[in-house]
């Protein structure tokens, strides 16, 4: 069965080839790239904005962090979309400093609804703002943020991801897999990508948006991941998203399994949508413009679920062959863990080097280390799963960590991550 050869080694190089891209773009993380010049030199005026569903437990730190910035409390505000709540989240948002907005529709429940809500109204006003922030309940914000964003807008940049960091990385090995995600993600895929000039993406809070950006159409994305479908109609129009390492948000992040399982399997099923919705798009974007921002950006939505079905496609090729008697017991075997050790330490490998890099300390990680692989393993079954059966209904993910932002100033170590 020669076909079966030629399809094989056919899957082989376009994995290899895949994966030779990312590490060569990966390796632009390392090189510290001079600040942009300022185009204006201006305090702005922002709006902060957080939309919430029953976060009574967690809301008031986030306003509290955001109303300690150090920048002029006269030039930011603080809104809460109160969405869909039966718990007495407005009340402890509106004791603690913040604006209320109150939303009640149970046929549109997810954050990227609950946005384009809000911002609708504030188009409509005309409100006197030049950009917002979106953050989770959940969040606690550095001191900073505000103030480093802010240079990030005067140096002429519209979208912004900031650094988002996990509040609570230790409290089980799902944290610590989050952990390791992100801070992997944000070295060798973000990092890397601005470096290069090509475009970071979303991922979920901390980020910036200047208001005239949804001027003319509010907020409006309809999958269950609204920041990567944002990121990837900014892509497909030839912008490029912005990111700052120096503007900090710290996530909770799900303790137990089940949660993670639920939370992941949203995200995967979001992106599922969004690989239907945005992959042509962005395959004429790339042909039209002849961009490597354009073709990055094309490669990003191909290369999570569809290069998945490849790997499963070269493994059952594998088997074939073996059925066949093309390939022997041993060949398989060997062949086999050829896919799968790199699978399972790699990811132990990138994020123990974005650590390093980082200079976080590795003692404190050691544990979430060695089940990374398990977290990652996990991600793949759920791959698996979504590729059969997807629920789309939104699940709310309970945060109940009281964490301040003076907590995780003395557990966290703050250090220049570029």
């Amino acid at each position: 069965m020669d076909y079966l050869y030629i399809l094989r080694e056919a899957l082989v190089w376009v994995i290899t080839i895949f994966w030779l891209y990312q590490i060569l773009i990966s390796l632009c993380s390392l090189v510290k790239i001079k600040d942009k010049p300022l185009k204006i030199n201006k305090n702005h005026k922002f709006m902060a904005i957080i939309p919430a569903h029953n976060e009574e437990a967690v809301v008031g730190n986030l306003i509290e962090s955001l109303k300690n910035q150090n920048y002029d409390k006269e030039l930011y505000d603080i809104y809460v979309i109160a969405d869909n709540c039966t718990d007495n989240t407005a009340k402890v948002a509106k004791e603690a400093g913040a604006i209320v907005y109150k939303r009640f529709d149970e046929t549109k429940k997810t954050k990227g609804y609950a946005l384009d809500w809000f911002l609708k109204q504030k188009i409509e006003e005309n409100a006197p703002y030049d950009a917002f922030f979106v953050f989770d309940a959940d969040n606690i914000v550095h001191p900073d943020f505000i103030k480093n964003m802010n240079k990030k807008l005067c140096q002429g940049e519209d979208v912004v991801q900031g650094y988002r960091d996990i509040k609570n990385p230790t409290d089980s090995w799902i944290t610590a897999g989050y952990a390791l995600f992100y801070w992997t993600m944000h070295r060798f895929y973000h990092l890397a990508r601005y470096n290069l000039g090509l475009s970071p993406l979303l991922n979920g809070t901390g980020f910036m948006v200047k208001f005239d950006v949804v001027k003319p159409q509010g907020w409006d994305t309809v999958t269950l991941t609204e920041d990567i479908e944002f990121s990837l109609k900014r892509i497909i129009k030839g912008k490029k998203l912005g990111w700052a390492t120096d503007a900090i948000c710290y996530d909770e992040q799900p303790v137990g399994f089940k949660q993670s399982w639920s939370q992941r399997s949203r995200w995967t099923v979001g992106h599922i949508q969004c690989i239907k919705e945005y992959t042509k798009e962005l395959a004429v974007a790339a042909k039209e413009n002849k961009t490597m921002m354009n073709f990055d950006g094309l490669l990003y939505i191909i290369g999570s679920i569809p290069m998945f079905i490849i790997t499963l496609l070269l493994l059952g090729t594998n088997f074939l062959m073996y059925a066949a008697e093309e390939m022997t017991k041993v060949e398989l075997f060997i062949n086999i863990l050829r896919y799968l050790i790199p699978t399972f330490l790699l990811p132990i490998a990138t994020s123990a080097i974005a650590m390093y890099l980082d200079r976080r300390p590795i003692k404190p990680m050691l544990k979430g280390l060695a089940c990374y692989p398990f977290f990652m393993g996990s991600w793949l079954l759920i791959n698996f799963k979504c590729l059969f059966k997807r629920e789309t209904t939104w699940e709310k993910i309970n945060h109940l960590r009281d964490i301040k932002i003076s907590d995780v100033e003395e557990t966290s170590k703050i250090v220049e991550k570029v």
